[in-house]
């Protein structure tokens, strides 16, 4: 078990969970409620379904994250993929908010010595370490389609969440970067 390691995992994890929700934060204030319920197809989910999906997985895997098996009898996974909760963007984003704040909040309570406790998703034993990995791929995942409809239905009037698709914006953001650092340590 590697201490250092253990103390600086959560803080970690935390900072990238963090990073994931502002991709979807400053996306979800872009778009209209209109646009939380258009589908490309209707094979695709919507931007509502995707916030539901990811709602009921976050109830799920981080209440009693240590003491419960992730996935809760009173979960109903297969309705979060079928547009039945609440229309408004107003009642969308306060599932989007619930669903974090359960996150973080599990989180924080963590210690690093709890890291390798063994908890249990749909019966499959893990240490929670893994857990909180698993769910670290898993939630981009979603909000990397919630940011690519984002952007999809807002076409030209979309702007860059991050390094823009300019010439020589790489460049310049790398160096906005570097100067940044340099006024850090000089």
């Amino acid at each position: 078990m590697n201490h250092s390691v253990d103390n600086s995992f959560v803080k970690d994890a935390t900072k990238r969970f963090l990073y994931y929700k502002k991709l979807g934060d400053q996306t979800l204030e872009r778009l209209q409620e209109a646009d939380l319920h258009r589908q490309p197809d209707t094979e695709s989910n919507s931007i509502a379904v995707i916030i539901q999906h990811l709602h009921g997985n976050m109830m799920s895997r981080w209440t009693n994250f240590l003491t419960e098996d992730g996935e809760k009898e009173w979960r109903r996974r297969d309705e979060e993929f079928e547009e039945n909760l609440p229309a408004s963007k107003e009642k969308l984003l306060q599932l989007w908010e619930e669903g974090w704040q359960c996150l973080l909040a599990a989180l924080q309570q963590l210690q690093p010595e709890q890291l390798h406790q063994s908890i249990t998703i749909r019966g499959e034993s893990m240490p929670a370490y893994d857990a909180v990995l698993r769910q670290l791929a898993h939630y981009p995942y979603h909000i990397g389609q919630i940011v690519y409809l984002g952007r999809f239905f807002l076409s030209k009037e979309w702007q860059s969440l991050s390094i823009p698709k300019t010439q020589g914006s790489s460049e310049a953001f790398t160096a906005e970067l570097k100067s940044a650092q340099q006024k850090k340590h000089p």
